[in-house]
């Protein structure tokens, strides 16, 4: 109780005087859970990738890098994902930049479009592109007239890494664009800038963090995709095989110091994705907690 007009007695307590640290035990104990699960399903596998690989030494490790169905291998992957991350790119940012800032018809059909891919199995969208492309298919008759193949060959791989990668990059920004609001790009407006002016100078610094984000996994989907790529490419040694599919391959045949020689490249590729992505997410956690 508190005599009229005196002073009131604050005595709810400042949550950072709160004592909600587990016991030390509790800790130690989730922290091992933790440890022993990442070890068993991430490190072990990971080191086994390259134990194996080097098993017979580093001359057959390299022997089987740049063998030349390896080597080609590797270059229709890097080819598929050079092409299918600047289309997803340029369309992820332009969808973002739609959906976040303006308002029209069919927005919410654009968004459920975007994450069509998630809900696919990667094998039935490789279907759907040889029913549609095959030489059985709708247009595979007009496709064979003139001489034009997509299944069975690059421009289905393309195709296939397109679809399964193109959400990445919109559903990245998309959600860091609306929390940025449109109060920067409509000051911009109202200073005389045009919209191509606005977006080069307000949207696309502010998004930039983000952007290498959405590539980054992208760019990793991309080089790691097997289901699609394998129903379109028809496992055409040396042509149409990325590198997931000659490590099948490899495999198979029961060569598995070169399969899990050419699966370490996606190993290193996997680790500088994840360092690369790390830093990207911190400095886009950075970038939300400012505004």
């Amino acid at each position: 109780m508190h005599l009229p007009g005196g002073p009131t007695r604050n005595t709810k307590k400042n949550p950072a005087e709160l004592n909600l640290t587990e016991p030390a035990p509790v800790r130690w104990f989730l922290t091992a859970i933790a440890l022993a699960f990442l070890a068993l399903f991430l490190f072990v596998p990971l080191a086994a990738v390259f134990v194996q690989a080097l098993e017979k030494g580093t001359e057959a490790y390299l022997a089987a890098i740049a063998e030349p169905d390896a080597f080609a291998a590797v270059r229709l992957t890097l080819i598929a994902a050079a092409v299918s991350v600047p289309l997803n790119l340029v369309f992820g940012v332009a969808a973002s930049w739609a959906i976040a800032k303006f308002d029209f018809p069919g927005k919410s059909l654009l968004i459920t479009l975007i994450d069509i891919p998630f809900s696919v199995s990667p094998v039935i969208s490789g279907l759907i592109f040889v029913l549609l492309f095959g030489l059985q298919g709708w247009f595979g008759e007009w496709l064979s007239a003139n001489s034009i193949k997509i299944v069975f060959a690059v421009p289905g791989i393309i195709l296939a890494t397109v679809f399964v990668t193109f959400p990445f990059v919109a559903r990245e920004l998309i959600p860091l664009m609306q929390s940025q609001g449109r109060d920067e790009e409509e000051a911009a407006l109202v200073l005389g800038a045009g919209g191509l002016k606005s977006f080069l100078r307000v949207t696309l610094p502010n998004i930039k963090w983000g952007v290498l984000y959405g590539v980054i996994l992208c760019n990793a989907r991309a080089m790691g995709e097997f289901g699609a790529v394998s129903v379109v490419s028809g496992h055409i040694r040396g042509a149409t095989n990325t590198i997931p599919l000659h490590v099948e391959i490899l495999y198979n045949e029961y060569n598995f110091t070169a399969a899990f020689a050419v699966a370490s490249l996606l190993a290193l590729l996997a680790l500088v994705t994840l360092a690369v992505k790390s830093l990207a997410e911190w400095k886009v956690r950075q970038q939300i907690s400012a505004e």
